[in-house]
């Protein structure tokens, strides 16, 4: 009975990551980059809006402290080992894949986070919530839908959000420092309770300060290593383009394995990675202080930006000129992304592993603290605030135990889960878009309207 259940819940899963998943979640980012008018070219504006503070607006946090937060769950271990398990499944040419995944994505991103924003509702206690179960209810008048997407987005935290994650903290510090991963358990799941009790004010604040670092601690690391590869660079990207559309072989003992293997690992690792059109980073989006839908849409945006275009691409320029660089490293046998990293940063002196473990340990504690947001946000709307101390008790609880527990099964789960958590976001997305388009009219020309131009708030 045991091996059916597993049998059918992996095979769930490869079902809802098959391409019709991925043929719409792809199609709705080109349909929504055709129907803002390419919004892609606003990503500067976005930028600079991220740190531009808007105190006299409604929220609970700044419009980046939303974005550090959204960013603290997509800037994870998937930039790291979900590119290099991109390249050993569908060769070199799934970087390009996977970047223009991000260039399109950067639409969805943008639409999902408007109409987040625009429906969202005041609590009693003052706090902001919106999301994708928002834009449900209010915009489409489907509360039924919205109830799934909580649901599966609840459920979906444990795994993708928290277990997993921490099983990988426990797995690099065991690796490398000698750690046992009950201790890793144990410290995580402390250092975790004191960052989530304090509600999206104090998750934002940590991570407003983290995520920075982590990311710049992480590029410079890269930039070193693109250094170190400079001869291979322009080599290593006619190979990813080359290599995208036709088998072949190149250097390094790299073999492109068609268009339809590059597209299905470089389109599903870039989907994963960014997160755009799963209805995640709007949930966070929505608690920012911002006068009007399209200045945090904007914001939100360039979160997708920042994961594929910049370092999901650093990661598969750094792992390709590496592996061309020597072509002792058989690629034959080897379909572990982790294994590609390791070996492409063991080639900075001493620091690499250093840089490696540490990069790899704050991106995966930031989206503990990042889903674990998404999470109680879901509880709280199908289970009201009293489901909320409940929730965070489990969570810290999955994260003591996750480094001991067989993840397989969990992580599968949490997978598909998360993947579920598309559909009815982007039905919202899709039906909504006459929405996005007007809203998007009305204020991108003038992003500095004066506050009686805000969206109303509405009391829930």
């Amino acid at each position: 009975m045991l091996d059916a259940i597993v049998s059918f819940i992996n095979t769930s899963n490869a079902w809802v990551w098959g391409w019709p998943t991925i043929i719409l979640l792809l199609g709705t980012h080109i349909f929504m980059t055709i129907r803002t008018g390419g919004i892609q070219r606003k990503v500067l504006t976005g930028i600079k809006l991220s740190v531009t503070r808007d105190p006299d607006s409604e929220g609970e946090v700044s419009q980046f402290g939303a974005l550090a937060t959204a960013l603290a769950s997509t800037i994870g271990t998937g930039n790291i080992i979900g590119v290099g398990t991109a390249i050993a499944l569908g060769g070199p040419g799934a970087v390009l894949w996977c970047w223009l995944t991000g260039v399109f994505g950067i639409a969805t991103k943008y639409s999902e986070s408007l109409i987040a924003v625009k429906y969202r509702v005041k609590t009693k206690d003052g706090r902001m919530q919106g999301g994708a179960m928002y834009a449900l209810e209010r915009g489409l008048h489907a509360k039924w839908l919205a109830l799934i997407f909580a649901f599966f987005g609840a459920f979906a935290s444990f795994g993708i959000g928290c277990a997993t994650q921490v099983n990988a903290i426990a797995t690099v510090c065991e690796a490398n420092l000698g750690i046992p991963p009950w201790i890793v358990g144990v410290v995580v799941a402390l250092l975790t309770a004191l960052v989530i009790f304090g509600g999206i004010k104090s998750i934002a604040r940590v991570c407003e300060k983290l995520v920075p670092f982590m990311a710049a601690f992480y590029v410079v690391g890269c930039l070193i290593i693109l250094v170190i590869n400079r001869d291979f660079l322009w080599p290593a990207l006619k190979t990813i383009c080359t290599l995208a559309f036709q088998p072949g072989a190149a250097a390094g003992g790299l073999v492109g394995s068609g268009i339809m293997m590059a597209m299905r690992y470089g389109i599903a690792r870039g989907l994963f990675s960014n997160e755009s059109g799963m209805g995640s980073a709007p949930i966070a989006a929505a608690a920012a202080q911002t006068r009007n839908p399209v200045r945090q849409a904007l914001v939100s945006s360039t979160g997708t930006f920042w994961d594929t275009v910049v370092v999901c691409l650093m990661t598969g320029l750094v792992l390709v000129s590496s592996i061309m660089k020597n072509p002792s490293i058989d690629m034959s046998n080897i379909k572990d992304g982790g294994i590609l990293t390791t070996l492409a940063f063991d080639q900075i002196p001493v620091l690499g592993p250093i840089i490696l473990v540490v990069g790899m340990i704050s991106f995966a504690y930031s989206t503990v603290l990042g889903w674990s947001y998404y999470g109680e946000r879901c509880v709280e709307y199908f289970a009201g605030k009293k489901g909320l101390v409940p929730y965070r008790v489990l969570y810290i609880v999955v994260a003591a135990i996750a480094p001991v527990a067989a993840l397989n099964l969990v992580w599968t789960i949490a997978d598909t889960l998360n993947a579920l958590m598309a559909i009815p976001n982007l039905i919202a997305v899709l039906l909504l878009s006459n929405v996005i388009v007007k809203e998007t009219k009305k204020y991108i020309n003038d992003l500095d309207k004066k506050c009686e131009d805000e969206i109303p708030i509405v009391d829930k």
